[in-house]
């Protein structure tokens, strides 16, 4: 047990310290940011959906058995994250912000006060990474190819959404140096779930095992509700084939990560 948290402790940190990769937008041009973003939000919707229908829940199904119960932990799931974004999304509108993913949002305009949606996307995002920390812990439990490939599609989803953040962190009245703090520290959010997950899990085995279709739920919910409409957003065919090339690697990654079981 010892060594599986220290697996996932590791993982988390991991995924932490991906909210630093904001800093690099700001040495590239922001049109060709948007360019490759689109791409790492296919490859990270393929990772989701590969990681949740082909670690996940062929894990939970050897360990819990096809019931309808594993179907309500699913549901669940899917469910908990679009009340979540509702939350975010009604707390947006009342603040005056924007809504949706931010891919198309990595400014680098600061504005002297603060704008109160920047506020609503701090706290979205600690939930939604406590949420990830939670993930990354309950995959460990299960075994440790699991918890790497649920760490690596947690990492490739990650990525852009952190760069957004950054973007609307700093395009909302926060220095570059604040909004990566900040960034940071949300982050750190993914550490207290995983955390929590090994304290449920020495002491209520049972309930931590049932977070795994929950958490192939959060990730259909994640890759089908946010990914998946983004990009939509393109119609060029040659840049759709790019897509779904992109959507394809993430699930061959996630097929890949098989030969380590």
């Amino acid at each position: 047990m010892i060594d599986l948290f220290l697996y996932a402790f590791a993982s988390v940190v991991f995924v932490s310290l991906v909210s630093l990769v904001g800093v690099f937008t700001l040495a590239l041009n922001q049109k060709w940011l948007r360019r490759v973003l689109v791409f790492m939000v296919a490859f990270a919707a393929g990772a989701l959906f590969g990681d949740a229908l082909i670690h996940l829940l062929p894990e939970a199904v050897e360990e819990l058995g096809f019931t309808v119960e594993v179907s309500f932990a699913v549901l669940a799931g899917i469910i908990v994250m679009f009340v979540v974004e509702k939350i975010i999304h009604w707390k947006h509108h009342h603040a005056g912000g924007e809504v949706g993913p931010h891919i198309h949002h990595a400014h680098t305009h600061v504005h002297k006060e603060k704008q109160p949606f920047v506020w609503v996307n701090l706290i979205g995002d600690g939930v939604h990474n406590f949420i990830d920390g939670l993930v990354i812990g309950a995959a460990y439990l299960v075994s440790v190819p699991v918890g790497i490939a649920t760490t690596l599609a947690v990492v490739f989803h990650e990525i852009p959404q952190e760069i957004g953040d950054f973007g609307v962190l700093v395009h909302g009245g926060f220095s570059s140096k604040e909004a990566l703090v900040l960034n940071l520290v949300t982050a750190g959010s993914a550490i207290a779930g995983a955390v929590l997950v090994f304290v449920i899990g020495v002491w209520i085995t049972p309930v931590s095992i049932w977070l795994v279709p929950f958490a192939a739920g959060a990730f259909i919910y994640i890759a089908g509700s946010d990914l998946i409409p983004e990009l939509h957003k393109e119609v060029e065919w040659k840049k759709s084939v790019l897509q779904l090339a992109s959507f394809l690697l993430g699930i061959g990654v996630m097929v890949a990560l098989l030969g380590l079981e």
